[in-house]
């Protein structure tokens, strides 16, 4: 493994869509969604295992969250998890760590990775990671990695390439467009040229850093204020109160949609952005009936394509459903059509409203 090569996972949202299971004092990352023994968290950090130094790999998270990463990842070092004093989008924390790690490695290779994506070709996966690796330390590119879609899914970003050369692995991204409409998503698929951003990106340390000063000129000044105190005792303190000055702003609306140097890997290694209940049951086994079920004492009976997820030590019958998501926690029960799953996040807003935080 090159010691130059060095992974940032991003571990501080909080997962509303997975209501309730996920909640704000313990998001998804940390859950089992899938009942696989890991969590989201673990996966990601033992799929990187196989591509950097373990003590290259990198995580931010809140605040809030140190203590419970440092419980699920006991292996990883205090030093390499970082305590991101607010939520403040992906560009911030991007910035904060590229000034870091400069100060560590100035020639330093990125991959910058959230915690919660399913991939299910980890071979496929750590073979682009590595060629993403080597084409960033040779060229000064913003790299990301786009999966080539097999749907007209809504939910996710797209990016347009220019793929005139089919001998090419590594191709110049013409656009980014965010979360089109059916319409437009079917005309996306149609055209061979778009694919779904996954929100994975590679890039040379100086690369970003130049990046950021170009189009973030005030976000780089704040952090350039803490060039003497990173990796020192002082440097919480310090990113504490420099933290409150960056503006809340994301990687691709910042940076990736403005620079000119912006490149993507068309890939496929079995990607899923675990990011609702609905994705959930795509990527779970079903029953003869089409339901997904996670829990040990469930009845089923004449109900069709749920997605089920109840806690072991209760019995739950279902009957006469159809299409439905049932999540069955001990203070909160979800029973929502899995067609309305993208409102989850409006109906916890409503939860927020009239029940105040108790059940968030």
């Amino acid at each position: 493994m090159n010691q130059n090569d060095y992974v940032l996972i991003m571990a501080g949202g909080i997962g509303s869509r997975f209501w309730p299971e996920s909640r704000t004092a313990y998001p998804k990352q940390f859950l089992d969604l899938l009942g696989t023994g890991k969590s989201l968290l673990q996966w990601t950090f033992h799929r990187f295992r196989h591509i950097v130094p373990s003590e290259n790999i990198f995580f931010i998270t809140n605040h809030a969250y140190v203590e419970t990463l440092q419980n699920q990842l006991p292996e990883v070092a205090a030093g390499n998890i970082i305590s991101e004093p607010s939520r403040k989008n992906t560009a911030p924390c991007i910035a904060y760590f590229a000034h870091k790690i400069q100060t560590i490695n100035p020639h330093a290779n990125i991959i910058v990775s959230p915690a919660d994506h399913l991939i299910m070709d980890e071979t496929g996966f750590v073979r682009t990671a590595h060629e993403a690796l080597r084409y960033v330390a040779d060229h000064a590119a913003l790299l990301t990695l786009g999966i080539k879609p097999t749907r007209p899914d809504t939910g996710y970003g797209y990016i347009q390439y220019e793929n005139s050369d089919e001998t090419k692995s590594v191709f110049r991204v013409k656009t980014f467009t965010e979360k089109p409409s059916l319409e437009l998503a079917q005309t996306f698929l149609k055209s061979g040229d778009f694919l779904w951003n996954a929100g994975i990106f590679v890039w040379n340390v100086q690369s970003i850093l130049e990046a950021i000063e170009r189009y973030l000129p005030e976000m780089h000044e704040v952090f350039s204020q803490a060039k003497n105190v990173y990796n020192t005792p002082q440097e919480q303190a310090a990113i504490t109160e420099l933290y409150q000055q960056c503006t809340n702003i994301s990687i691709d609306y910042g940076i990736m949609e403005k620079a000119q140097n912006v490149f993507v890997i068309p890939s496929y290694f079995g990607w899923c952005d675990l990011g609702t209940w609905e994705s959930a049951y795509e990527n779970s086994e079903k029953d003869y009936l089409g339901n997904a079920v996670y829990g040990n004492d469930v009845m089923i009976i004449d109900a069709t394509e749920c997605m089920v997820k109840v806690h072991n030590d209760k019995l739950v019958l279902l009957q006469g459903l159809e299409k439905m998501i049932v999540i069955d926690t001990p203070d909160v029960l979800l029973v929502c059509e899995r067609s309305r799953e993208q409102q989850i996040k409006e109906y916890v807003a409503e939860v927020k409203r009239q029940k105040g935080e108790r059940y968030l």
